[in-house]
């Protein structure tokens, strides 16, 4: 079964993950956090957290979130030697081409624009990339 980190602070997003995920029966235990703030603490087990083990296979990450946002994350959790190899999804609505480039730069494997929904996507070679690192 899959472990999967999901960053978003929008709940009706983290409701059409789930039942994307659902409807292709990917198998996954799914994590969420709230901001980049709270997915640290649940990595690294600070705030009073117990760190996540096994680490998650794949993080779907919001950029435009409260406290931390997600290119800031993104620049924590590459920094991190023990972290900085887990595949990240950005999962967002922007569709800027800086904010592409800015996670690109920091070596994200896909970029899709919201709702995720792995048939319906405007970004169908990400999510088909996502759906694929799910399954494997």
């Amino acid at each position: 079964m899959r472990s999967v980190l999901l960053i978003e602070d929008d709940i009706f997003d983290t409701m059409t993950a789930q039942k994307s995920f659902a409807r292709f029966s990917v198998p996954h235990t799914l994590h969420t956090a709230f901001n980049g703030e709270e997915a640290l603490d649940l990595l690294l087990g600070r705030q009073g957290q117990t760190a996540l083990r096994p680490l998650p296979e794949v993080i779907l990450l919001d950029l435009n979130m409260p406290r931390m946002n997600g290119v800031e994350f993104l620049a924590e959790l590459r920094a991190d030697p023990a972290l900085r190899d887990i595949p990240v999804f950005v999962t967002t609505t922007s569709g800027m081409d800086a904010d592409r480039a800015a996670t690109e730069a920091l070596g994200v494997h896909g970029y899709i624009l919201k709702p995720l929904d792995f048939e319906t996507s405007s970004d169908l070679i990400d999510s088909l990339s996502l759906l694929e690192h799910l399954l494997k």
